[in-house]
């Protein structure tokens, strides 16, 4: 081994030993590097020659999972934890576990204030859209002026008069009506129809 490859494969052991140990739980040489690479810049030979060194001296532990290799931190290292021990992790997962939930609830509310803060106008938008409803009052504004001013409007009597002799016709016409049927010539002769009142 070259002595370069010797003191990158030293420098990846001291990493990986302490890596192993913090996360506590079995990992494959191409999830090591995945996980590390990006930080610490770690070769893929190199991870799996300093891995299978820690195996070899009885610093980590392999298995062999299916056709690869597991490692993990050798579990004699660690404390046995007492029943009072795994109480008080119990109880410090079921907090961490509620606050991890109220967090979440809390990005969710977040979340939609956000969404809804971002299809609500700007304000640039907000004065574009004043001035455009302002233009179109202003429109209507003198268009009612117009109206008011204009000397052909229907007055409300001349209105009334028009309504009460379209019921007198309509009453004359239905009195006609009856006598036709008693008679001779009915509406439907010569397809009249008489209009609703």
């Amino acid at each position: 081994m070259s002595k370069g490859r010797a003191e990158a494969v030293a420098g990846a052991s001291g990493i990986l030993l302490r890596y192993l140990q913090e996360q506590n739980r079995p990992y494959s040489a191409q999830d090591v590097f995945g996980n590390l690479q990006r930080e610490h810049g770690l070769g893929k030979a190199a991870v799996v020659k300093a891995l299978d060194q820690l195996a070899q001296q009885g610093k980590i532990k392999e298995k062999m999972y299916g056709k690869q290799k597991i490692y993990f931190a050798d579990q004699e290292q660690f404390d046995t934890a007492s029943d009072a021990d795994l109480q008080v992790l119990d109880a410090k997962i079921v907090a961490l576990t509620a606050k991890v939930q109220s967090l979440q609830q809390g990005c969710r509310h977040m979340e939609a204030e956000l969404k809804e803060l971002a299809s609500a106008l700007t304000t640039a938008e907000m004065q574009k859209e004043i001035q455009e409803l302002k233009k179109e009052c202003a429109g209507y504004t003198e268009r009612l002026k117009n109206i008011k001013a204009a000397t052909n409007h229907v007055t409300p009597e001349e209105k009334e008069q028009v309504y009460r002799e379209r019921q007198r016709y309509c009453k004359e016409w239905r009195k006609r009506k009856r006598m036709e049927e008693v008679g001779i010539e009915t509406d439907e002769d010569y397809n009249l129809k008489l209009p609703d009142p």
